[in-house]
């Protein structure tokens, strides 16, 4: 009967730790894409744009800002980032931990491409953008940007388009009916 209620108590404990884990990740995430979107007048979050050759790429967020669409390619890595615009793959150091991943830039540049073959005339850019987990000792590499600047880097503008209809309203529309949802995200947890 003691063994019982040992091991109902430590199953229940795993239960609880299992589910405060997930709810302080799901919360995290919930901030995270919050202030991410906040810069944008309209967003797109984790959709399939097309590629113009009959697959797709994955977008993590798209921003429609007053300077037009911003493609945002989000990276959560915990330690110091070494990378730069010339290196192939950029490196990751937490510790005794140390991993590289491929230089996200050239993906980046494919991105926009895609999305600019859709938005017509609407001024695409696009933007590599580290959660706070993250650090540059070295500098931050050409279009990466850390969470907390996006909203210095495009700023709202207050009053909308003075004289007339905003011109991007059409191609943010046609951007909006060529994407579609994409499943990549729930693969890729957010952590506090």
């Amino acid at each position: 009967m003691t063994w019982a209620l040992v091991a109902g108590a430590a199953a229940l404990g795993f239960v609880l730790s299992w589910l405060w884990r997930w709810y302080r990740q799901r919360r995290a995430r919930r901030a995270l894409v919050a202030a991410i979107t906040a810069v944008g007048s309209d967003h797109l979050v984790d959709v399939l744009v097309p590629d113009g050759m009959g697959s797709s790429f994955h977008l993590d967020f798209v921003l429609r800002t007053p300077r037009g669409a911003v493609v945002l390619d989000l990276r959560d890595v915990r330690g110091n980032v070494f990378g730069g615009d010339q290196m192939n793959e950029w490196t990751v150091m937490d510790g005794p931990h140390r991993f590289t991943f491929v230089n996200p830039q050239s993906a980046l540049y494919d991105r926009i491409a895609a999305v600019k073959a859709i938005a017509g005339d609407m001024p695409v850019e696009g933007r590599i953008v580290f959660t706070r987990r993250a650090r540059f000792p070295k500098g931050l590499p050409k279009w990466t940007l850390m969470v907390d600047s996006l909203s210095r880097d495009f700023p709202q503008i207050e009053g909308g388009t003075p004289g007339g209809p905003d011109p991007y309203d059409q191609p943010w529309e046609s951007l909006r009916n060529a994407v579609r949802p994409s499943l990549m995200a729930q693969a890729r947890p957010v952590r506090g």
